[in-house]
């Protein structure tokens, strides 16, 4: 068997262990939150051994970091994953809408929220959360755009998509203190009645029908 040979099997393993330690990182900071995540019970729940997980990963921190990357990629797929059962012709503004308040309301995003809270105080993980943050913000942004078929160069729809994202943000984070599916749901349906009423006109003829266009404002922006 050659070096290269051998190299492979290691890496994998090297990987999976890992994806392992990043995966039990993010269940941790959803059911017992920043404060309640430590080293040691990541490396319990990924049923690694300590010694292991320190020399993937050293201290709280450097976990903490790469499982923000991690969760990124999760959020990423999810909303990918999501948007294949979307439908076309009438009834998809509020699929849509209905959609990305799911999303916001998922454990990914109660883990994203804990990491949130607790960058506010540390400058460390303020460095790694933000600029992720910023891409997730800007990639969701231009999706909805794309999905709605919007044309954001008619005055106020930019604000107008950033309004629903923002609004499902606040019921996602409502969410985090029981269920609340039934009254999100009545509120997204109102939305995105007001949102179709409102973007509807010549401007915007492919809202809900058809393919979507393609922004290019959202990449050039942050929301």
């Amino acid at each position: 068997m050659t070096t290269s040979t051998a190299r492979v099997p290691q890496e994998e393993r090297t990987r999976a262990m890992r994806q392992r330690l990043m995966e039990a990182t993010v269940e941790l900071l959803v059911e017992r939150g920043f404060s309640g995540t430590s080293t040691t019970l990541v490396s319990q729940r990924a049923g690694v051994s300590r010694g292991a997980q320190l020399h993937h990963f050293p201290t709280k921190d450097a976990l903490v970091v790469a499982a923000v990357a991690h969760l990124t990629e999760i959020r990423g797929s999810e909303l990918e994953a999501a948007v294949t059962r979307l439908p076309e012709g009438p009834g998809r503004t509020e699929a849509v809408v209905q959609m990305l308040g799911d999303h916001f309301a998922s454990p990914v995003f109660t883990a994203a929220l804990e990491l949130w809270v607790a960058a506010r105080t540390d400058p460390a993980l303020l460095e790694a959360v933000a600029p992720l943050e910023q891409r997730v913000g800007r990639e969701t942004h231009r999706l909805t755009v794309d999905l709605l078929g919007i044309d954001e160069a008619r005055p106020g729809a930019r604000e107008l998509v950033q309004a629903t994202l923002d609004l499902v943000r606040g019921l996602g984070l409502a969410n985090t203190l029981g269920d609340d599916a039934r009254r999100r749901r009545r509120i997204l349906t109102q939305w995105a009645r007001t949102l179709e009423a409102s973007l509807q006109g010549p401007e915007v003829a492919s809202l809900g029908r058809g393919r979507p266009r393609t922004s290019t404002t959202a990449e050039k922006e942050s929301p």
